[in-house]
């Protein structure tokens, strides 16, 4: 591990663990944790090997946004921000299951990170916060990500006040699927990946096109996917292995 780097990858059983790395800054989104996660989003999401992506952190903060000494005393044009939008379409349209897990505090950028994801998983102890408005900014680029996930009214009190809130307001609100105590965390999320490594690859990131689609398509177009499937290879070997009772052979370690 070299100094440098402020994300570590490790790749084990189909899952491509992404940690952010750089506790000295509270995981801040900074000019290298930009570069750094977009590429290893990258080549996890291009290698055939891995079917599900997590990010974690290391240190007690998940990630308080964008590193802020780096944007002082820039122009418009200058601003990190700007490359925030392709690392957040990254993890959202991304074909393979990606889960977050807060451990502790996530404010501003950092919870948009978070709701990028398919599964947000956070521990009893974990906070979360829109703190743009408090330092005269606007949580503009995160919205586009947080506010399909959330409850519109709690967003609007939440993104307006700048406060506060514990895993239970955001898994209330939309924003967290499950809040589990601190000790339980890794459990809650290698259970998780049993079940979203069991899904046949293509199925699963045609699955997450669909939903990410919302009402935008069409019977048609519904009924020609849904056909195709149940035609495909994928869609054979699982309704085999379903009537021989035995694991589809994309279930890892199957």
């Amino acid at each position: 591990m070299t100094s440098d780097r402020v994300v570590q990858v490790a790749v084990a059983h189909g899952v491509a663990t992404l940690t952010l790395d750089s506790p000295a800054n509270r995981n801040a989104l900074s000019r290298a944790m930009r570069a750094q996660l977009r590429t290893a989003l990258t080549e996890a999401l291009g290698d055939d090997a891995v079917r599900a992506v997590v990010l974690d952190h290391a240190g007690r903060v998940f990630c308080s946004g964008m590193d802020l000494s780096e944007a002082a005393g820039g122009g418009a044009e200058d601003q990190g921000v700007r490359e925030f939008p392709e690392l957040l379409e990254l993890i959202w349209s991304a074909p393979k299951p990606v889960v977050a897990v807060v451990r502790g505090p996530a404010r501003a950028g950092g919870v948009g990170l978070a709701a990028a994801c398919d599964v947000v998983v956070a521990g009893s102890s974990a906070t979360f916060a829109f703190s743009e408005v408090r330092l005269g900014l606007v949580p503009a680029v995160i919205s586009a990500v947080v506010l399909p996930r959330m409850v519109p009214h709690v967003a609007h009190r939440l993104m307006l006040t700048g406060q506060v809130f514990d895993a239970g307001t955001a898994a209330a609100g939309g924003l967290v699927d499950l809040v589990v105590p601190d000790a339980d965390v890794d459990g809650e999320v290698r259970a998780q990946l049993v079940h979203l490594t069991a899904g046949a690859p293509t199925a699963l990131a045609e699955t997450k096109r669909l939903l990410r689609a919302g009402t935008a398509l069409e019977f048609d177009e519904l009924l020609q996917l849904s056909a195709r499937f149940f035609a495909s290879e994928e869609g054979q070997e699982g309704i085999a292995s379903f009537r021989e009772k035995r694991p589809a052979r994309w279930v890892p370690d199957a």
